[in-house]
């Protein structure tokens, strides 16, 4: 296994990784209208904003974890809206809730992909005061064969190494708060729960020195 820079190559793989593990840890292809949906969402952005702070697990023949994230959240979202929503935005356009008519459910996605895609418009909605102490955050997908043998540890490690070169204090991520396997895995690291109450989400936190 060799753990190193993203390269653009690398993207299909990394897509095929996200979207095999976006169900919870488990596989989400066919559950969307494109199996695009979920990389575009939780990939591609930072693949095309900051691919410096990409990091790929090669088993020699391909792509099989990956780490990526953003050293500044909120510089993140504004460059999000800038340079990558105009990539993506008719692919995924907002839900036409029917004109002249109001929402019977205003604010209430009809579908998680409704409601995904109201995120990917609004990536500002990512950016939240409770979370200025740590300003970076990052995303971490293993395909299932390859858990459980440290490479998740090492790239985390990887991670906050090239954090830390940046200067940058503490780094968040989001998780859903059903799936016990990953909180297990993060309480191992080190990580700490950030009081943010957002339903069906959990937000854990560390500063980039944790030794990991």
């Amino acid at each position: 296994m060799e753990l190193r820079p993203y390269r653009a190559t690398d993207r299909d793989d990394v897509y095929d990784v996200c979207v095999r593990t976006a169900d919870g840890g488990g596989d989400a292809r066919g559950q969307y209208t494109t199996d695009d949906f979920m990389p575009d969402l939780f990939a591609g952005p930072y693949l095309f904003l900051e691919p410096e702070l990409a990091f790929v697990l090669d088993d020699g023949d391909r792509v099989v974890g990956y780490v990526l994230g953003t050293a500044d959240t909120a510089r993140w979202a504004a460059e999000h809206r800038a340079r990558w929503l105009p990539r993506v935005a008719a692919r995924y356009p907002l839900p036409d809730r029917g004109a002249g008519s109001p929402d019977p459910h205003p604010g209430r996605p009809a579908t998680p992909q409704e409601g995904l895609t109201e995120l990917l418009h609004h990536p500002e909605r990512n950016v939240y005061a409770e979370l200025a102490g740590y300003p970076a955050h990052l995303h971490i997908d293993v395909l299932p064969a390859h858990q459980g043998a440290g490479h998740g540890r090492a790239l985390i490690r990887t991670f906050l190494a090239a954090l830390r070169e940046r200067g940058v204090p503490a780094v968040h991520l989001g998780m859903v708060t059903t799936n016990t396997p990953a909180r297990a895995f993060y309480d191992r690291l080190g990580f700490h729960e950030i009081a943010l109450e957002v339903p069906g989400l959990t937000f854990l936190g560390a500063p980039t020195d944790l030794a990991v």
